[in-house]
């Protein structure tokens, strides 16, 4: 259980400082296996513009990290995500949409429904309060 046994609190507290180093850490487990173009299939690439996206070097099709992940197309900075995630997914937390509000200075609605897509991919998978970060991750949200 990656999310359980390396993801250690002063790790979590570290990555929820700063969106980059969550960033780098979607896309390592993202690709983990090795990049392969979802446009063409190709696997060799180069750095895309924006920070740990990926851009194909034959047909230039560009995807960031959060792309058909949990995180894809949050309005929100990705360590305030990565906070509520790792609160609901590793810690149990029970802290009510109202609480994350006030925690991360986020609109209330905004952290349910996040919430709400984390524990929908939750029983997607049919566990509770433990999942593997690498299921979890690149769950697409849809």
């Amino acid at each position: 259980m990656l999310f359980k046994n390396e993801i250690t609190p002063a790790f979590a507290a570290e990555l929820m400082q700063d969106s980059d180093k969550v960033l780098k850490f979607v896309a390592d487990i993202k690709w983990e296996q090795g990049y392969a173009c979802r446009n063409c299939g190709h696997t060799n690439y180069c750095e895309g513009k924006t920070a740990s996206s990926r851009r194909c070097t034959r047909c230039k099709k560009e995807e960031s990290a959060t792309s058909h992940t949990i995180f894809h197309n949050i309005k929100f900075p990705i360590n305030k995500a990565f906070y509520i995630a790792y609160n609901v997914c590793v810690l149990g937390s029970d802290f009510s949409s109202y609480n994350f509000s006030d925690q991360l200075g986020l609109n209330q609605m905004t952290c349910w429904k996040f919430r709400k897509r984390i524990q929908n991919c939750m029983l997607k998978f049919e566990v509770s309060k433990k999942i593997e970060i690498k299921q979890f991750l690149m769950t697409e949200y849809k």
